[in-house]
């Protein structure tokens, strides 16, 4: 969050056109890109692939929070990962020579964009479709993949918030 807006998404009031059951997932969503912005705000580069304590790096986690937000808005859409996507999954983790920390929060605020613009054309009376996840088509909804995408969203930049705060005092 900016020291100019302390007000958190969710209490803003609500996001224009995103139906009112979504609303939550798109404030999430919102918030985390708030936050990951003050936190990697001059971040330095040499410092993306550091590990603290054998924990994952913030490289890691700025490819994952793109890329689950990616696969698991396909899954809502009811589609199955293209070649493209399984590349990105697995390249997740490996470091990503001349890429910036600027250049992967880029990608992350793109796939907010996505989410958000989805989110808006999601009619409310789909959410308790059923939908499979993975190759193993595990049960799922499309209200729980988007609830799921905003949590784990939330998750991963926490571990992300300790893992940059660490780094920065150790450097």
């Amino acid at each position: 969050m900016t020291a100019k807006n302390k007000t958190e998404v969710w209490l803003r009031g609500p996001l224009d056109d995103v139906p009112a059951l979504l609303q939550p997932v798109a404030q999430a969503l919102l918030q985390a890109r708030e936050e990951l912005h003050e936190l990697m705000a001059g971040f330095a580069d040499q410092l993306l692939w550091q590990k603290v304590a054998g924990m994952a790096s913030p490289g890691f986690h700025l490819q994952h929070l793109t890329g689950v937000l990616n696969r698991l808005f396909t899954y809502a859409r009811g589609e199955a990962l293209t070649a493209e996507q399984l590349d990105y999954l697995s390249s997740e983790g490996k470091v990503a020579e001349n890429t910036t920390t600027a250049d992967m929060v880029k990608l992350f605020d793109k796939e907010v964009d996505k989410a958000i613009a989805q989110l808006k054309t999601t009619d409310e009376k789909t959410l308790k479709q059923e939908r499979g996840v993975g190759r193993a088509q595990l049960p799922s909804t499309v209200i729980g993949l988007y609830v799921h995408a905003a949590e784990h969203t939330m998750r991963h930049l926490g571990q992300l918030l300790v893992t940059v705060k660490v780094l920065k005092n150790n450097s």
